[in-house]
């Protein structure tokens, strides 16, 4: 896709009450939207005025002196995968992404728990995630920008950790927004697309 603010895939109260209209006003309308601000401005004029997001991600990973972008080209993406790893329908996996569920963790519960333990040990700012990585479904951490877009691995869904993904709602009580999201509003079929 390129450099650009999606709309949300739901309404901005649909979270409620674990993700409020607050929340979303600040989060998608503040946060997401300067960090695509910053990319796009960021890259005119440059070799990547008309690439990809993904690619910009990929191409800038690493490198000291693109830095910037990529922290902000990543935010961007990072954030457009988050919105739609969640869903106010909540619901449970299914069909091949529970078969490898239950293969790769034992069962649901305890993806549900590496999860968890995941998004709230993540020291500082930063992301949890389930992705498909050596032919393995894989609970993965990364800190502030960082995803895992920029490796081999294929993301398949993400708990933004980052405070202003909770601290209006649930102040500093990481956990409970945690909780909230994994047991009320994690997107499993999208997770199940991303798997293919």
């Amino acid at each position: 896709m390129k450099i650009e603010l999606p709309p949300l895939p739901y309404g901005d109260t649909d979270l409620a009450p674990h993700i409020s209209a607050n929340t979303i006003s600040f989060h998608y309308g503040k946060h997401h939207k300067t960090y695509v601000e910053k990319a796009t401005d960021m890259v005119k004029g440059t070799d990547f005025a008309d690439a990809e997001l993904e690619d910009i991600v990929k191409a800038t990973y690493g490198k000291a002196d693109q830095k910037a972008l990529f922290n902000n080209a990543a935010q961007a993406w990072n954030h457009s995968f988050y919105w739609k790893s969640l869903t106010p329908k909540g619901g449970a996996p299914s069909g091949k992404l529970l078969d490898r569920i239950n293969t790769d963790f034992g069962e649901l519960s305890k993806l549900k728990d590496a999860l968890s333990k995941a998004a709230v040990t993540q020291f500082g700012s930063g992301w949890a995630w389930l992705v498909l990585d050596g032919g393995a479904l894989k609970v993965v951490q990364t800190a502030n920008a960082d995803t895992p877009l920029a490796t081999s691995a294929t993301p398949l869904l993400t708990i933004d950790v980052w405070e202003h993904a909770y601290y209006l709602d649930h102040q500093n009580k990481r956990p409970a927004y945690v909780t909230a999201v994994i047991d009320n509003l994690i997107n499993w079929e999208f997770a199940a697309e991303n798997l293919g």
